[in-house]
């Protein structure tokens, strides 16, 4: 083996996706010495976007003092690459930043306007915004009235929505929205498809691991489907049926109506943005891997964008996972060639967890000397 890509996605609650890669380049460094291998981490939107950028394609971290989830000032951060920017709202607007405060009526995203703000005015062409792990039900509203779109209610009063007062909002006024954002493409890292909403849309699915009870889920439904019929009568942009508008509190429909963005699948994004397809040429072997795989990895997921890709270059893709269940044979059918799973006893996850860094290292070294094994057999 002379060439190899690492590119796995984090296993939620136990490794970060640049561990994964370390441990695995370490262990190929190992048995295989003269291999070069390009480590690829990546994230979901969520918490370690901008690292994973970073980490992927050097660049900077850059600082700003932005609106925390209940507007509080707060140091937060964004990543720079050249001309391109990346935001992960979590870094201003994320759950674990309310730690025992928790309001989804409350909460705003004003902060993540802010650092779009921030990242044009340094002079950024490229925004892309990581959505996932928020605090907020707003659709967005407090990230737009930091872009400088106006919200006002039936007595004409100028006020910045949170979940709980967006069944206020009669006007919106886009007439003092930055102008610099016209020059800046905004994408929008969504790996969700659920509406904006509804049984399935944010509130109903989101808001109550948010702090929400049953009345207030409601409450912000409502909310939310008023700032839809707003939305519909000031730009003419129906986000009723539109995959992914209920992101993180519905940002993805705000990402939609204020930025002027589009929402695409994570994994797209991040293989788009680091070249995958130039990278992956040569290479005798490409492994990826994520948490769980199921069924639902068929759907934006790491394992089957990367596989997608390898598969038309035959490439050999090996998945390393937690573990896995139901029927995968389609995830084999998408350009998979072997999947391994880490666990080695049958044990509870609350227990195995801790050993993921020892048993994803025992699986990596078993797989590394089956392909060494078979270098030496059919290379004589």
């Amino acid at each position: 083996m002379k060439k190899a890509v690492i590119i796995p996605d984090s296993f939620k609650g136990t490794l970060s996706s640049l561990e994964i890669c370390n441990i695995l380049s370490e262990n190929i460094k190992k048995h295989f010495p003269q291999c070069l291998t390009i480590s690829i981490p990546v994230a979901d939107g969520g918490e370690g976007t901008v690292d994973s950028f970073l980490a992927a394609l050097g660049g900077d971290k850059i600082y700003e003092t932005v609106s925390s989830p209940y507007f509080e000032d707060m140091k937060s951060f964004y990543g720079v690459i050249g001309e391109l920017a990346v935001i992960e709202m979590s870094a201003c607007a994320g759950l674990p930043l309310v730690e025992d405060r928790k309001n989804p009526s409350l909460t705003t995203t004003y902060g993540v306007g802010q650092l779009i703000l921030a990242a044009a005015e340094r002079g950024c062409k490229k925004i892309i915004v990581g959505l996932g792990g928020s605090a907020t039900n707003d659709g967005g509203c407090g990230a737009a009235a930091a872009a400088g779109i106006k919200f006002y209610d039936r007595e004409g009063n100028e006020f910045i929505p949170v979940g709980k007062t967006l069944k206020d909002i009669e006007k919106i006024d886009f007439s003092q929205r930055k102008e610099i954002l016209d020059h800046v493409e905004i994408i929008t890292m969504c790996d969700i498809d659920n509406p904006m909403y509804g049984p399935a849309g944010a509130s109903y699915i989101f808001a109550p691991q948010k702090g929400a009870d049953e009345q207030m889920v409601e409450e912000l439904d409502r909310g939310l489907k008023h700032l839809c019929e707003v939305i519909k009568k000031e730009t003419g942009k129906d986000l009723k049926d539109v995959p992914g508008t209920g992101a993180a509190g519905a940002m993805g429909a705000g990402m939609i109506a204020f930025f002027d963005s589009t929402l695409q699948m994570g994994i797209e994004i991040v293989l788009d943005t680091v070249n995958f397809n130039e990278i992956i040429e040569d290479a005798d072997m490409i492994f990826t891997g994520e948490g769980k795989i199921d069924s639902q990895s068929l759907r934006g997921k790491v394992v089957v964008g990367v596989a997608g890709r390898a598969k038309r270059k035959n490439i050999p893709v090996t998945v390393i996972a937690g573990g896995a269940t139901g029927d995968i044979e389609e995830v084999y059918n998408r350009g998979v060639t072997s999947i391994f799973t880490i666990n080695r006893l049958p044990e509870d996850f609350q227990i195995s967890k801790y050993k993921s860094k020892e048993n994803l290292e025992a699986t990596i070294d078993n797989i590394l000397r089956l392909i060494k094994a078979c270098d030496i057999t059919y290379n004589h």
